[in-house]
């Protein structure tokens, strides 16, 4: 039985602004609850780089934009013979429910960028080791809170996170599942192929290979480069299957 890697690549730049925050979402829940200072520090160092790419680029604007996207692609989809109609009507209105939602709810991180415990240790995480109790007494009191005001606390920041989360997770679902797996070749560690304007590339490569993909490209053409994790020893082979969708 062989273990399958799961590499994915965005084609544009939002869809790598969305990867990368829901990367970081599900490391902000990865260490919950928050007990110590090494839960906290994590914790906070993810809410630092969520406003950092919030920050970037407009976020809410850009998931609305792809909601009536893929509303309308569903809509292509409903005059299709055969189509399971209820399925597409559930989905269309699960994107116009999380639209109105996105629409109405205060701008993307907005609670956590006004929050004074987050700002602080926000400022000291560059500073190796400036969380300490003596630079952060701030924090080392909220630490010694009972835990049960700490998961409220917790929980109402998230909880700001959740009108994004839900449309993003909505949205990503959609593209990932817009495509199915086909078997590739690569000859000589190399393989090219257009996009045709896909937003997403996911590649399944067998682990026992130790190879991983270097990949290039924009929606329109792309390109796949396979190296040995091994960089001294390791090889390539000649002719490499792989799975391949474009989404």
């Amino acid at each position: 039985m062989h273990t399958h890697v799961l590499f994915e690549h965005p084609l544009n730049e939002k869809m790598r602004t969305w990867l990368r925050i829901e990367f970081l979402i599900q490391q902000l829940n990865c260490n919950l609850p928050v007990r110590d200072h090494a839960s906290a520090l994590h914790f906070f160092r993810n809410i630092g780089d969520l406003l950092d790419v919030f920050e970037r680029g407009e976020v809410r604007t850009d998931l609305l934009k792809e909601l009536e996207r893929q509303q309308r692609k569903l809509k292509q989809w409903d005059e299709v013979p055969g189509v399971d109609k209820s399925r597409i009507e559930s989905l269309r209105q699960q994107l116009k429910n999380s639209s109105s939602i996105l629409m109405t709810a205060p701008r993307v991180g907005q609670l956590l960028r006004e929050d004074k415990l987050i700002a602080l240790v926000r400022q000291r995480l560059s500073i190796p080791g400036g969380c300490c109790s003596f630079d952060l007494p701030t924090l080392h009191i909220w630490l010694h809170a009972p835990q049960s005001k700490r998961d409220a606390q917790v929980t109402h920041w998230l909880e700001s996170l959740e009108p994004m989360n839900q449309a993003l997770t909505l949205i990503v679902d959609l593209i990932r599942n817009s495509a199915a797996f086909r078997k590739q070749t690569s000859l000589n560690g190399f393989f090219q192929d257009n996009g045709e304007d896909a937003d997403l590339l996911r590649l399944q490569l067998v682990l026992d290979d130790q190879l991983y993909p270097q990949i290039s490209g924009h929606k329109s053409r792309f390109a796949i480069r396979f190296l040995p994790l091994d960089s001294e020893n390791g090889t390539v082979p000649e002719r490499l299957d792989f799975e391949l969708a474009c989404c």
